[in-house]
């Protein structure tokens, strides 16, 4: 899909958040050109590399995952010449995205009311730890510490679990391409750039959505239930089957609770405890008892079987060797050459499909 083939986008943010943007315009077509840090050889991410990678390879898997198909160039924006490089390739550019440290780019003249005045059509997109105006650094662990996501996440006996991926950081990303796209909108009508800020903090917030609404109308203290729904049972839980596969169990509705407690077998569909969905959550723990027991006694393979004829929600625990061996999984994935012989790979960020 080129859709912004005409489009130019000139990334001097780093790390995740920033770069996941100019990958998805670089999917969609754009000219994305990503300016790296000389002094500090470049993206801080070429070198976050698993004991298990190549020393001797310059980019790490992590760099790959958010660097697909730009064309780089690594300069000093602090040396005058240098950054009269940069500023001769925004004379051409649609959209800048920064994630500048607070005051940096002030001083370095590559801040929005400066380059503003000198391209007034730029789209200038930032990403900050906690706001425009707060000095204050916080990587993704620390966002999503403050935020209330690593209180509520791991099991309920255990420690407060940070997310597997840097979550906050891809939100984010997700909610400065809306900004941007908003941008391009309102410029194509008024023929004028402006900027588009979003906040790490703000974004962690902002996600916590039926989590920050229990707290917010009914004063209930989100706990860690591990991968337990707070208002669904069952939904999210984990049981075993007997060949000890993980299964997961999605029963949004009264019919598919039903329908899971015929296939299994289980007469508990009359009983006081587990009548209704709020009872259920109630009544969690003893109606796991009863799951527990009779998935227990089923191979996965015949439970998969037996909930897809019966449109109960269910799902494997995938590890990532077998999420990318599912086709549909590997349609996702894209790879990249480069000029060393070697091949990259990483999933797609634009994965919507667009239809005449």
């Amino acid at each position: 899909m080129d859709i912004f083939k005409n489009l130019v986008v000139v990334e001097l943010a780093s790390v995740l958040a920033g770069p996941a943007v100019g990958m998805f315009f670089a999917e969609l077509g754009a000219k994305v050109i990503k300016i790296e840090n000389s002094r500090t050889s470049g993206d801080v991410t070429r070198a976050w590399k698993l004991p298990q990678e190549d020393n001797n390879q310059p980019l790490s898997a992590y760099y790959h995952s958010i660097n697909w198909n730009k064309e780089t160039h690594l300069l000093n924006l602090t040396a005058p010449k240098e950054r009269a490089k940069v500023l001769e390739l925004l004379t051409n550019a649609d959209i800048l995205i920064g994630n500048f440290k607070a005051g940096s780019a002030q001083k370095m003249g590559m801040d929005y009311e400066t380059l503003s005045k000198k391209f007034p059509k730029l789209i200038y997109a930032e990403i900050n730890a906690y706001g425009e105006n707060n000095p204050k650094p916080g990587f993704d662990a620390m966002i999503q510490a403050e935020t209330g996501w690593i209180y509520m996440n791991g099991e309920p006996t255990g420690n407060p679990v940070k997310m597997p991926v840097a979550l906050m950081d891809v939100l984010a990303g997700h909610q400065l391409k809306e900004g941007i796209l908003i941008a391009l909108l309102q410029r194509a009508q008024t023929e004028k750039g402006c900027k588009v800020s979003v906040s790490l903090f703000d974004t962690g917030v902002a996600s916590l959505t039926n989590q920050a609404s229990n707290w917010l109308n009914v004063g209930v203290l989100p706990e860690r239930k591990g991968s337990q729904h707070p208002n669904i049972a069952p939904y999210g839980d984990i049981f075993y089957t007997k060949d000890e596969c993980a299964v997961i169990l999605g029963t949004g509705t009264q019919k598919q609770f039903e329908r899971l407690c015929h296939l299994l077998q289980l007469n508990i569909i009359t009983d006081p405890r587990f009548i209704t969905n709020t009872l259920r959550v109630a009544h969690r723990a003893a109606l796991n008892q009863f799951l527990t027991v009779a998935i227990g006694a089923l191979d996965f393979n015949d439970f998969y079987e037996r909930c897809l004829k019966q449109g109960v929600t269910i799902a494997p625990v995938n590890n990532m060797k077998a999420v990318f061996d599912l086709p549909a999984a590997q349609e996702l994935i894209l790879e990249e050459a480069h000029q060393d012989g070697t091949v990259s790979k990483r999933v797609r960020t634009a994965i919507f499909k667009i239809m005449d």
